[in-house]
């Protein structure tokens, strides 16, 4: 493993229904994989909650967010970090205009799924349109739709 140094603002960016997902970077090895993201989310109806086969960390770092994991709503602050454990339906919804949080997740593939999400999607359509390219996309990766 070598050092790695992403400035602000670099990173390949995934827009997707809710934020602009922009990979940091991905680091493999002896220990596992992780992937580290920035989520700049602006306000919008909460998604409904997902099932994915990785863990999440939240760490928000500007604004407010509600986030729901297996049913309960958490209020998050800046500073505050939430954990989406892997196969537990979890969403989260902005509270105000904007928020900016760093996104840590185990294994390799969500950046894969962002990726591929992002180039399927269309983020500025409201997701009933999109609803059978969504569930094509979620289903390739593992993830899910609660209820669903």
């Amino acid at each position: 493993m070598t050092t790695v140094h992403i400035p602000p603002g670099e990173g390949r960016h995934y827009p997707m229904i809710d934020g602009d997902h922009v990979a940091k970077t991905a680091v493999r090895d002896a220990c596992g994989a992780f992937e580290v993201f920035e989520i700049v989310a602006h306000a919008a109806p909460m998604a409904p909650p997902h099932v994915s086969p990785w863990t999440a960390v939240m760490v928000l770092v500007e604004g407010r967010v509600t986030a729901m994991v297996d049913g309960t709503a958490y209020d998050v602050e800046p500073g505050g970090v939430v954990v989406f454990p892997a196969g537990t339906p979890s969403t989260f919804q902005v509270a105000g205009e904007s928020a900016r949080f760093v996104g840590i997740t185990s294994g390799d593939g969500a950046g894969r799924f962002f990726a591929d999400f992002a180039g399927s999607v269309p983020a500025d359509r409201p997701p009933q349109e999109s609803m059978a390219t969504i569930l094509a996309v979620t289903e390739r990766h593992g993830v899910a739709l609660a209820g669903a």
